[in-house]
C-alpha cells in the first residue's frame, strides 16, 4: 500500500473511531444512567456501564494505534449488533416521532456494522498500512 493510501486509511480510522470514543467516555462517566437504561433489556445490565466503555476504548485504541486493527473492528461490530437490536427496536414503538428516531438510530448502527466489517476485510487482506504499530492478527489472504 502506498504512503498516500496509508495516510488516507489512517485518517479514515481516526474519523471512524470518533463516535465510539465519545460513546466510550459517556459509558464510563454516566455509567449509572447506562445501567438504568439497560435494566430489563439485557441479562446483566451492569456491563452497559464502564465495562462497555472500556471495551470501546480498547477497540478505539486498536484502530487508532494500528495494533491488530482487524480485532478492533470486530470488537466494534460485536458491540453494535446487540445494541442495535436490543436498544433500537423501532418496530415495537407506536409513537411516530419516537419510532422515526429509533429507526434512524437502528439504521445508523447497521451502517456502522457494515463499515466495521468492511474495515475488517481490508485489514485482514491488505493490512492497516504504514501508519500502524502491528499488522493484522487474522490473515484472510
Amino acid at each position: 500500500m502506498s504512503t498516500a493510501a496509508s495516510a488516507i486509511l489512517f485518517v479514515g480510522r481516526l474519523l471512524f473511531v470518533g463516535l465510539f470514543m465519545s460513546t466510550a467516555v459517556n459509558h464510563i462517566r454516566s455509567r449509572d444512567r447506562y445501567v438504568a437504561i439497560a435494566k430489563g433489556r439485557i441479562p446483566i445490565p451492569y456491563v452497559a456501564g464502564w465495562p462497555a466503555g472500556v471495551w470501546l476504548l480498547l477497540a478505539d485504541a486498536s484502530l487508532v494505534l494500528g495494533v491488530w486493527p482487524d480485532i478492533g473492528t470486530l470488537m466494534l461490530a460485536a458491540f453494535l449488533v446487540p445494541i442495535t437490536i436490543l436498544f433500537h427496536p423501532f418496530w415495537a414503538i407506536s409513537d411516530p416521532a419516537q419510532r422515526r428516531t429509533q429507526e434512524m438510530n437502528f439504521y445508523r448502527n447497521v451502517s456502522l456494522v457494515g463499515a466495521a466489517l468492511a474495515l475488517f476485510a481490508l485489514f485482514s487482506v491488505v493490512g492497516p498500512g504504514r501508519f500502524a504499530i502491528t499488522g493484522s492478527l487474522l490473515n484472510l489472504r
